[in-house]
């Protein structure tokens, strides 16, 4: 269970972590500036276990995959939108990041609201409005692929195990 930071229609990359911080790579380093341009207190407030919420077009902008590793690093749980840039989307899975689809989640939750998620039957239940909403899971393949941390974890442990 977490708090929601909820956000607008077409966050993008630069406004999850800003251009400037990009000479780094570390996770730690992405994960102290992420969201900054959008919001100053995220990376100060944010908790192990809280959610992003997004509207449409969430992770537009450029196909840097340091935008997922900054919100995985910062703690966050998942990121549920309307809708995701292909790139971003990608990448987060890539990575191991959950995104969930469900605009009725983003229209019935707000910021500051108390929300639990179950990545492996897509609901969740918005424990400040006692509502609950229906995500699309994702495929079992898929979850696989996130539960082992990202598609490199994933082809290493099959690999292993082949």
């Amino acid at each position: 269970m977490g708090k929601v930071w909820k956000y607008g229609h077409d966050i993008d990359t630069d406004a999850i972590i800003p251009a400037r911080y990009m000479n780094r790579s570390e996770p730690e380093h992405l994960a102290a500036h992420c969201m900054e341009d959008a919001d100053v207190t995220f990376a100060q407030e944010v908790k192990a276990g809280d959610v992003i919420v997004g509207g449409k077009n969430f992770g537009c902008g450029s196909s840097r995959e340091h935008a997922p590793i900054a919100i995985k690093a910062a703690g966050v749980k998942v990121v549920i939108a309307e809708s995701y840039a292909r790139i971003f989307y990608r990448n987060a899975l890539n990575i191991g990041m959950p995104i969930l689809e469900c605009p009725e989640a983003v229209v019935g939750t707000e910021a500051g609201d108390e929300v639990e998620v179950d990545l492996k039957s897509g609901k969740i239940d918005n424990k400040t409005k006692k509502t609950t909403f229906q995500a699309k899971p994702f495929p079992p393949f898929m979850q696989e692929l996130i539960d082992a941390g990202g598609l490199i974890p994933y082809v290493k442990e099959k690999k292993k195990n082949a």
